[in-house]
């Protein structure tokens, strides 16, 4: 069979001169999920990757089975390619953590949906789909992700992706943040691979950056430090994700500097005590933000702090705080992410039963939601005042003059390699950030043969 896996654009930029433009990410980076199926894909088949934040797709192309992953913000998107193939009589199989979790709503535009971890089943997809038998559901669940397999890098190539390899050890997060999908669809648990296995696939590839994309890679603290010291004799360079708790165990911190961590995106979530508490955010104590950063320096990793912005007691002047907390600290990069209320979490649930979601709760379909807006109507300050606050912070941090001042600040000093790589991103995600705001989901259908 030919194989068409897709990743889905977000959707349309909308231009100063009143026109529409599809979304070109200039920051995307390979999708991993896949590269992971085409591995598991046995030889017989032929399999094309189309990239629909670069060149978007053709509905004519050859093929046989169309494989897209479909996250909640590209869901639109998804779910206009899946009709799109579908009325020219081409299977649809939809797989991604959205259509796990919104199997009937997904369903609606595919022919097949893969709930739950699909490396489990795909070749039984593959084999239905060979006989023309392909079922309304797949049902798998969480576990090791691709045992004995690693993924298919040959089909990135030419496609022009940040030059770093995503790869991961494990997948799921320890702690129950009640905005978090990730938690609902783990539970709350851990599946770690084969460590020989992730060196195997290291090895596989050429290049020395790394992204282990794991959603809390010191989930299992112990496992982690078996990682990392199998990781140093590699002398790579490497970036993940990682709660705060990392600080309370020295040996932890030192392994991780050894094995080559240069940088973490970490989840500060809220400076507030309240907030903190509203989203469960156990791990963290605001009292030890500042200890914790030190931390952190001292082993020489680079922050990229996320934050959730709009609690029940968020207010303008909370945002403030939060937006100096900040600049004083001097983060690599920071998400001002405003609270989102995604399907199947505590706080959708909660905001739905207060009768408080706005576009009619989803705000990932409605045709007038805009990237970046607030879904929800918050306690302390209208949804647009969230909104225009939330991106104000956005444009103060990524100002020119504090983009300097974080990239010239004392922890980064040390390495002028450092200093350069990051004006570079830095710069990048000032240009995406500003791109983004205010974008259309979904692209429209006399938009399909272009090149972005």
């Amino acid at each position: 069979m030919r194989i068409t896996m897709i990743k889905p654009n977000i959707g349309l930029l909308q231009l100063k001169n009143g026109k529409d433009l599809p979304f070109n990410d200039k920051g995307r980076m390979e999708p991993l999920q896949l590269g992971v199926l085409a591995g598991l894909t046995p030889d017989r088949h032929e399999v094309t990757l189309i990239d629909d934040r670069i060149n978007l797709l053709d509905y004519d192309t050859d093929t046989d089975l169309v494989a897209v992953t479909v996250e909640i913000y590209m869901a639109k998107r998804a779910y206009e390619i899946g009709t799109g193939f579908r009325n020219r009589g081409v299977p649809v199989v939809f797989g991604g953590i959205h259509a796990s979790m919104m199997p009937e709503e997904a369903g609606q535009y595919a022919d097949s949906v893969i709930i739950g971890d699909a490396e489990a089943v795909w070749e039984q997809v593959l084999t239905d789909a060979e006989n023309k038998k392909l079922k309304k559901e797949y049902h798998s669940f969480p576990s090791v992700p691709h045992p004995g397999k690693i993924a298919r890098r040959s089909i990135y190539q030419g496609k022009k992706y940040l030059p770093l390899t995503l790869l991961q050890y494990g997948r799921g997060c320890p702690y129950a943040c009640s905005f978090c999908c990730i938690s609902v669809y783990f539970d709350k648990k851990r599946f770690h691979r084969d460590i020989g296995e992730v060196l195997a696939e290291i090895k596989a590839q050429p290049r020395r950056l790394l992204f282990f994309v794991d959603d809390n890679i010191i989930g299992d603290k112990e496992l982690a430090k078996k990682l990392f010291r199998e990781l140093i004799p590699l002398k790579l360079k490497w970036v993940g994700q990682a709660s705060l708790d990392m600080t309370q165990d020295p040996e932890l911190m030192r392994l991780m500097q050894q094995s080559g961590c240069i940088g973490l995106v970490i989840g500060f979530e809220s400076y507030s005590e309240k907030g903190l508490a509203e989203f469960n955010k156990t791990p963290n104590d605001l009292r030890e933000f500042d200890r914790q950063i030190r931390i952190i320096r001292n082993h020489r990793i680079n922050i990229w702090a996320a934050f959730v912005l709009g609690h029940d007691e968020e207010t303008k002047e909370t945002l403030r705080k939060t937006l100096e907390f900040t600049i004083r600290q001097g983060f690599a990069f920071v998400a001002f992410n405003i609270l989102m209320p995604y399907p199947k979490t505590e706080i959708y649930a909660r905001l739905q039963k207060e009768n408080r979601l706005l576009y009619d709760g989803k705000w990932w379909l409605h045709p007038d939601y805009r990237f970046n807006y607030a879904a929800f109507q918050p306690k302390q300050m209208t949804a647009d005042e969230l909104t225009d606050y939330v991106f104000y912070m956005r444009k103060k941090f990524n100002s020119v003059p504090i983009i300097l001042k974080r990239v010239f600040s004392w922890h980064n000093l040390r390495n002028i390699g450092r200093i350069l790589f990051l004006l570079r991103m830095m710069f990048l995600y000032r240009r995406e950030t500003f791109k983004k705001q205010g974008m259309k989901f979904g692209v429209k259908s006399q938009l399909t043969n272009s090149t972005i």
